[in-house]
């Protein structure tokens, strides 16, 4: 059946509304909520089928993550975030792999990927030191991926630089609680992570560039196309989507709370043709931004599956509508939740929160146009974007 994950998140859809501010007031994700993550097997849908997981189209993914972020942001941003760590762990060495899912392929791995630790050299692979924030979902993950810099044998960054993502099991990283104190998306947990002095066997290592270029997955001898699909569309992808899905649950509780709300000048709101105009401008901006980020995977899926390796212009405009996507479907959210009369920011009232939830999940560095735009244009124009951080999430 398609979408059979979305189906079973959809039979549970009210728990999952229920345990919204649960989540909130945790800084986590409830444990309830982790459960039926679990159960319906959100976060196995990019797993290896070798490792128990479904290898579904990239689609199916996106498409449970806005399902469920519609129904509350926190849970919906663990199912894009969680879930998209297992795509890239099917192209690790196999001996990781069997580490993490040998017992347990519900194991969850977080991350983040932003190369704040020193990976030094030493015999079988690397010493590793280093702070990172934004591990959302820690809590429930028992692995995680970091990102990191190569250092030299003083623990010095090498020059030119060169980017490692690195796996860790829970015992050689310490969670910082109470590191998530933030105005939204706050069941997300996404907590700070410190690494002191851990030894990172060469095998839990991918090089960055190899797993940006897309050449990592195919050195590991994968054909299944969703793994060959660029980590600039599909990294993202969980992202995005739940900042739709974020959306989509703000307008589906705006137009709840407004259909039998009277202003208080006495005009129903169904008597008011400038909020009816708003409803279904905003209701058309968030689906096509939905259109816009599910058609953008589907193609850059058939491109892959053709034998297409996509070129880096190829690369840059995907980026381009995956971040164009999350603004404005951010931006039509709040020409309704303005409109959402003074009530609506009660915190008894989810309208408030799910605003909070996609602005703060429009802030993450993968939304941030500029540098986006900036070399997409210029590939537009067949000029050669210059190296350094421009290109780096591209």
């Amino acid at each position: 059946m398609a979408n059979r994950v979305l189906d079973t998140i959809m039979e549970r859809a009210e728990q999952i509304r229920e345990l919204g501010p649960s989540n909130e007031a945790l800084g986590r994700l409830d444990d309830k909520a982790a459960q039926i993550l679990k159960d319906a097997g959100v976060i196995r849908l990019l797993q290896p089928k070798a490792h128990g997981g479904l290898e579904v189209h990239p689609r199916e993914f996106a498409e449970t993550v806005m399902g469920i972020a519609s129904l509350d942001g926190s849970t919906g941003w663990i199912a894009g975030i969680v879930g998209v760590h297992p795509w890239e762990m099917a192209y690790a060495d196999p001996k990781v792999r069997a580490e993490i899912w040998g017992e347990d392929p519900d194991t969850w791995i977080a991350s983040p990927y932003a190369p704040m630790g020193i990976a030094r050299p030493v015999d079988g692979g690397y010493v590793f030191n280093g702070r990172w924030q934004f591990s959302s979902g820690t809590d429930h993950c028992d692995w995680i991926f970091l990102g990191g810099m190569l250092g030299d044998d003083d623990g010095k960054m090498v020059m030119p630089p060169r980017s490692l993502h690195l796996i860790l099991p829970r015992s050689d990283y310490e969670i910082v609680e109470d590191s998530w104190d933030v105005a939204g998306l706050k069941g997300t947990g996404s907590k700070d992570i410190i690494v002191r002095d851990a030894f990172v066997p060469g095998y839990r290592t991918l090089e960055y560039t190899k797993v940006v270029d897309g050449s990592a997955p195919r050195e590991a001898g994968l054909t299944n196309p969703s793994y060959l699909m660029p980590f600039s569309c599909v990294f993202p992808l969980g992202i995005t989507a739940a900042v739709i899905g974020i959306a989509e649950g703000a307008l589906h509780h705006h137009l709840a709370y407004q259909r039998n709300r009277v202003q208080i000048t006495g005009t129903k709101i169904k008597d008011d043709p400038y909020v009816l105009y708003a409803i279904s401008e905003a209701a058309e901006e968030i689906k096509a931004s939905r259109t816009a980020l599910l058609d953008n995977c589907s193609r850059m899926y058939d491109a892959v599956a053709a034998g297409h390796v996509p070129t880096f212009a190829e690369r840059a405009a995907g980026r381009r509508t995956q971040v164009r996507a999350a603004w404005r479907a951010c931006q039509a959210m709040n020409e309704i939740v303005v409109r959402s009369g003074g009530n609506a920011m009660r915190n008894d009232n989810p309208i408030q929160r799910f605003w909070r939830d996609a602005h703060v999940g429009l802030a993450h560095a993968i939304h941030v146009p500029g540098s986006v735009y900036h070399v997409s244009a210029l590939t537009d124009l067949d000029i050669e974007p210059p190296q350094g951080p421009m290109r780096s999430m591209i």
